[in-house]
């Protein structure tokens, strides 16, 4: 019997269905999760989750959060979320060249200004490598096609 499954962010539902497995990017490292799992809660980490249904797999990148953990059911509220399908590369890039440029322009006196900055880095960084990683047609190593071209 498969898993009942919801990914949830603050503003929009990323996935709910039937699943044979999740493997979730914990604080503590990666967790999988199978069906009859003991009950846990526990908090997310950056990375990429993933979820397994009937030999396909569908990835998705999440920035913090925390995951409920039923026999038969796995809730997942992301503080950020996406479908790794749905990245749209050309944008994370320029987040990306945007953080790095501010950051290397000279520390923030504001702390809370340079926590943003280095958290942009590390979710724009994070989306890339998940899209480089997960996203068909697009290869370690290479540059990610822009929105719009063929993969």
């Amino acid at each position: 019997m498969p898993l009942r499954c919801e990914i949830a962010t603050q503003d929009k539902l990323l996935f709910e269905g039937p699943v044979d497995m999740v493997i979730a990017p914990g604080t503590e490292g990666e967790m999988g999760i199978l069906p009859n799992h003991a009950p846990l809660l526990t908090t997310l980490g950056y990375g990429v989750l993933r979820v397994r249904q009937a030999g396909e797999e569908q990835a998705f990148t999440i920035a913090g959060g925390f995951m409920e953990v039923q026999p038969q059911v796995v809730t997942v509220l992301a503080d950020v979320g996406e479908r790794v399908d749905e990245i749209d590369l050309e944008r994370a890039e320029a987040a990306k060249v945007r953080a790095e440029a501010m950051l290397k322009a000279g520390v923030p006196a504001d702390t809370d200004r340079l926590l943003a900055l280095e958290a942009a880095l590390r979710r724009s960084t994070l989306r890339l490598e998940a899209a480089r990683r997960y996203r068909r047609g697009v290869r370690p190593g290479t540059k990610p096609p822009r929105s719009g071209e063929e993969s």
